[in-house]
């Protein structure tokens, strides 16, 4: 069940992670849309197209296709000048931009910035800070430009920790799972089991304590094949055993299997976990694109 008490329709983004010339910048979002995608979406690190740019040019190219920040790391950005680009970008977008916000995790970007890589709670202060400044300037009617989408565009937050989480809870249109979780050692991420995950999705429905928002996943492990099991146990080299081939099966950060074994995992995880909004990268785009088809309607 999602959030709302009913099961949603499905809803399938793009997140765009290679930069590229502007024309193959263009035919690869025309593909989006011709695909079947429902949202479009660009990355926020350095190496990569400048995220704003990328949605404004793609709203030219195309016709339907949601345009989607996957996600803005919000310590890079002073609250007021990215209020003046979101509202900038949903008016040339004519309405179709969907904002998505986190909190900043990789320190490296940091460093090669320039910049103070702050702690965990500081960098959510600056996150709470900058949705609320956004919130204000929606609302100011001496802001411009000023939104299409009122009172603001849609917004996402993504994220793992209780207070990103009860953040999103509380702000939130759509809200983000990661899919992973923190070694103990401080050795980075790696994938959280399914039951992990659905902790995570319980703790943000207490959170709403009734208030409706749509559940988001990033699946990291894309395949489509047709040996199921020989595909799970090679993921399971992969992961280096942190899980088993069993708990892999029913991990809804991993979609593999044929078309249509693919879409029966969606609709169990929407039906488990209430994952309605699933963002692929963009190299998995065309091979995950039947499974839209098939879902369609459903």
């Amino acid at each position: 069940m999602t959030t709302g008490g009913h099961l949603k329709p499905f809803k399938f983004g793009v997140n765009m992670i290679v930069p590229d010339s502007r024309a193959a910048w263009v035919d690869k979002c025309r593909k989006v849309e011709d695909l079947g995608y429902d949202v479009l979406g660009a990355a926020d690190h350095l190496g990569m197209a400048p995220p704003f740019p990328a949605l404004v040019l793609a709203a030219e190219v195309t016709n339907r296709v949601r345009l989607n920040t996957f996600v803005i790391n919000s310590a890079f950005y002073n609250p007021v000048l990215l209020a003046r680009d979101v509202t900038g970008t949903d008016q040339f977008t004519e309405g179709r931009l969907e904002l998505g916000l986190g909190a900043g995790y990789v320190k490296s970007e940091f460093e090669a910035a320039g910049m103070e890589f702050p702690r965990a709670g500081k960098r959510v202060d600056h996150l709470e800070h900058t949705i609320k400044e956004l919130k204000r300037l929606y609302a100011d009617e001496n802001h411009k430009p000023e939104t299409v989408q009122k009172p603001g565009p849609p917004l996402l937050i993504a994220g793992r920790g209780d207070r990103l989480l009860t953040l999103a809870a509380e702000h939130a249109d759509i809200i983000g799972f990661t899919g992973t979780a923190a070694v103990p050692d401080g050795g980075g991420l790696v994938p959280a089991d399914a039951d992990g995950i659905e902790e995570r999705v319980n703790f943000v429905r207490e959170k709403l304590n009734g208030r409706d928002a749509e559940l988001n996943l990033l699946p990291h492990f894309v395949s489509v094949v047709e040996d199921r099991q020989a595909a799970l146990e090679e993921l399971r080299e992969r992961v280096k055993g942190v899980l088993t081939v069993e708990q892999l099966a029913a991990l809804p950060t991993a979609l593999i299997g044929t078309h249509e074994q693919i879409a029966e995992q969606v609709l169990a995880h929407r039906e488990r976990f209430g994952f309605t909004y699933f963002t692929v990268l963009e190299h998995n785009m065309e091979s995950l694109a039947p499974v839209i088809e098939l879902l369609r309607g459903r």
